[in-house]
């Protein structure tokens, strides 16, 4: 299969997969627009040599004013959009105000979701496109005290399904990545997340999220199968250059094995071996201490 070279915006390129991804395709030819939310982080993309844009996609302004110079830019063509800008909000759901799961949603959804939408006239009036969304292994396999990431992935793994039928026969193709653990920045910016919207001292889960700081803050991988970012960057490739791109791409042993896991699963089963893998449990099962 010949690859392909056009060119592509990518989201949340400040660090890990989108900063890995903008990286590799500029050098492999592609015109890249790498995106961050902080102007210190256009900067740095910028010194990298990266074509670089303020993008926010929790602000609905900061998507209409980055759409439209990269058009500008363009003449009004662009090939791909991935959506790979995202973060969690770590925390039980019983802990979990409006304010903090609205926060989560801003990004992982509604900005996803505005972004595509800005984008979509393009690459109908083109007749040609990619739309990939970076979802998570979490968009189909629930764990504990991920509750508002669980609730963003799934979501938007409903709104790209809806997409693919509505785009059925436009020459839009919309694909997921559904990554495992991959070397990134995401625990350090969850542990961010977790001390802005929780207090531990005051909860139920206390014990619970002695476990979960350690883990946020341990170096280095914290889960067994972590991949490198490259692991990403391969099947973006893929749902590039494939001719029919899948729905779905999954990334990492942990997505398959709970891929089939939940289709050949009791659900009350599939609970306790994810209850098990979240790493977060100090002996809690249900609400109710274990003895």
């Amino acid at each position: 299969m010949t690859a392909k070279i056009g060119s592509i915006l990518i989201s949340g390129c400040s660090s890990g997969i989108g900063l890995w991804c903008a990286q590799r395709m500029a050098e492999h030819g592609w015109r890249v627009f790498a995106t961050a939310r902080k102007a210190e982080d256009v900067a740095m993309l910028s010194e990298l040599g990266l074509e670089a844009l303020l993008l926010d996609v929790a602000d609905s302004a900061s998507i209409s004013a980055c759409v439209a110079e990269i058009l500008l830019r363009t003449d009004g063509r662009l090939d791909a959009l991935f959506n790979n800008a995202g973060f969690g909000v770590p925390g039980a759901v019983e802990d979990l105000s409006r304010e903090a799961m609205r926060h989560q949603f801003e990004t992982n959804v509604f900005g996803a979701i505005e972004l595509s939408n800005a984008i979509l006239p393009v690459f109908r009036k083109q007749g040609f496109g990619r739309l990939i969304f970076n979802s998570s292994v979490l968009g189909f396999a629930a764990m504990p005290y991920r509750g508002a990431y669980n609730a963003s992935k799934f979501a938007l793994e409903g709104f790209a399904d809806t997409l693919r039928q509505e785009l059925h026969g436009s020459g839009v193709q919309v694909s997921l990545i559904e990554p495992g653990p991959i070397q990134s920045r995401f625990r350090a910016n969850a542990a961010t997340q977790f001390y802005r919207w929780i207090n531990p001292t005051a909860s139920f889960h206390r014990p619970s999220y002695q476990i979960m700081d350690e883990r946020l803050k341990k170096q280095g991988p914290a889960a067994p199968f972590t991949l490198p970012e490259q692991a990403v960057l391969d099947v973006l490739l893929k749902a590039l250059n494939a001719k029919k791109a899948a729905a779905r791409y999954r990334v990492t042993t942990p997505t398959i094995i709970f891929w089939y896991l939940k289709r050949l699963l009791p659900t009350r089963a599939l609970d306790r071996i994810l209850l098990a893998a979240s790493g977060d449990e100090p002996g809690f099962c249900y609400g109710r201490r274990s003895k």
